[in-house]
């Protein structure tokens, strides 16, 4: 509940909020540089729900308020969501990089996009868009099919894929030109925006240093490249189809009347962003995990053939893959997409019995709370079991929440578990695997990021 705060000191209302032991003068500074997972796991394992952490030198320390909790969760996402704002320098960083889209904008202004947005994402309008996946995924196996030997890295062959999904579905024809622009601009911008969002102290945007001259000369692309399609859109140079761009550029009402070509970029932009690094991360680890669990593997390789035969999955077959959908969501809960959710304060409010100070930069944590043993016993082993529909109504809400919740909750959600079923699908009847790399290290960047290989060796189910 929010509280009228007296000060600052969580000493005065509520207990004291444990802190998480660090070096002198630089408190966890080395310990979040090197894992910082591995450290907010640590913090909730060593002193519960609601943990300060402290980095960085006096003067430019930083402080991170945890809250490990499915029930803080819901609070900072949802019943309470008003008291926490997209405040903080990391947003800012996502701002002027790939714009005030959906993923960054409040207030009025993500009202009004989300409203001229919503009708674009209504379940009948997103299950139009399985056959652009269905389409992408079978130039997948194509490939695996002619590539020389039996060895791929799951990670890289599903980013590939979902990027060029959410492209075809954004831009209808224009596939390759993005692919290949997005391929190489995007990790230039997104290393750029990691290393000035976690830094307490960065020079002007516009001085001409060698990092600052990339993240603009790839910015410079990628919004030329955008700039550029929605010119041909509404100039009617290009054919208007049911391409996702056509209807954003063609949304409007009364009220919010239409977007302008710099708010349409910024769509453009997040979806982009949001639409296929997550959902990749959750194929690559779903087809990673089934790859060392053979018996899972091979049970929901049974249930896809029953279901499906030979036929091309579509949308209406989700409901009929339960099985698999329970794959996907116990790949997500070990491995979700944003491990990390930050917000900043701007009420004083308690959270498990602790006041969390206005002004905080807090953190909810997917990859700590799915974790947690409270939730989930025996939390690192992998059992699909857990999302069996008694199961999922044992446990509270904020439990398991990759997409994150609220009224912020991910527009795209549905598109992204009918994307992934759809392709694991259609995958797992023309593959077996194996994993080759047992063990996977990640760390949180924008999105959940491996820092190795995801190697499978896989064998063809044909003939």
């Amino acid at each position: 509940m929010a509280v009228e705060a007296r000060t600052t000191d969580t000493h005065t209302t509520g207990t004291r909020i444990p802190e998480l032991a660090g070096v002198p003068l630089l408190g966890s500074l080395f310990d979040l540089k090197s894992d910082s997972l591995g450290t907010y796991l640590r913090a909730q394992q060593q002193h519960g729900d609601v943990v300060r952490i402290t980095a960085g030198p006096p003067g430019l320390r930083a402080e991170l308020y945890c809250v490990f909790s499915a029930e803080g969760a819901q609070q900072v996402l949802a019943s309470e969501s008003a008291n926490f704002r997209k405040d903080n320098a990391f947003y800012q960083e996502i701002r002027d990089s790939f714009g005030n889209g959906l993923l960054t904008s409040q207030d009025e202004d993500y009202l009004r996009q989300r409203r001229l947005v919503q009708p674009l994402f209504t379940k009948r309008r997103v299950d139009g868009y399985a056959a652009a996946v269905a389409a992408e995924t079978r130039t997948v196996l194509a490939r695996w099919e002619q590539a020389p030997g039996d060895v791929v890295d799951v990670s890289d062959e599903m980013m590939r894929l979902a990027l060029r999904a959410v492209s075809r579905i954004l831009f209808g024809t224009d596939v390759d030109a993005t692919v290949e622009v997005v391929d190489r601009c995007f990790p230039v911008i997104t290393d750029y925006v990691l290393r000035r969002g976690y830094s307490p102290v960065n020079v002007p945007r516009t001085w001409p240093t060698p990092a600052n001259r990339r993240a603009a000369a790839a910015t410079e692309e990628l919004y030329a490249l955008c700039d550029r399609i929605i010119a041909e859109r509404r100039s009617g140079d290009s054919a208007q189809g049911e391409d996702l761009l056509s209807l954003l550029a063609a949304a409007t009402s009364s009220d919010d009347g239409e977007f302008d070509a710099a708010e349409l970029r910024d769509q453009v932009l997040i979806f982009l962003l949001a639409g296929h690094e997550t959902t990749a991360t959750s194929l690559a680890f779903a087809l990673h995990l089934l790859a060392r669990h053979p018996a899972e593997q091979e049970r929901a390789r049974e249930e896809i053939s029953r279901v499906l035969g030979d036929r091309t999955p579509g949308a209406a077959d989700l409901d009929r893959l339960p099985y698999l959908t329970q794959v996907l969501k116990e790949a997500m809960r070990l491995f979700p997409a944003a491990p990390v959710i930050g917000r900043s304060a701007v009420a004083a409010t308690e959270i498990g019995g602790h006041l969390v100070p206005a002004g905080a930069d807090v953190m909810v944590a997917p990859w700590v709370t799915h974790r947690h043993p409270r939730y989930w016993p025996d939390p690192d082993r992998f059992d699909p079991e857990r999302f069996t529909p008694e199961a999922e109504a044992a446990r509270p809400r904020y439990a398991w929440f990759p997409f994150g919740g609220g009224p912020r909750a991910c527009i795209g959600q549905h598109f992204s578990m009918l994307e992934s079923v759809i392709a694991l699908a259609m995958i797992l009847r023309a593959y077996e695997f194996e994993a080759v790399d047992t063990e996977v290290p990640v760390s949180a960047g924008i999105t959940l990021q491996t820092q190795g290989p995801t190697r499978c060796r896989v064998r063809s189910l044909a003939g």
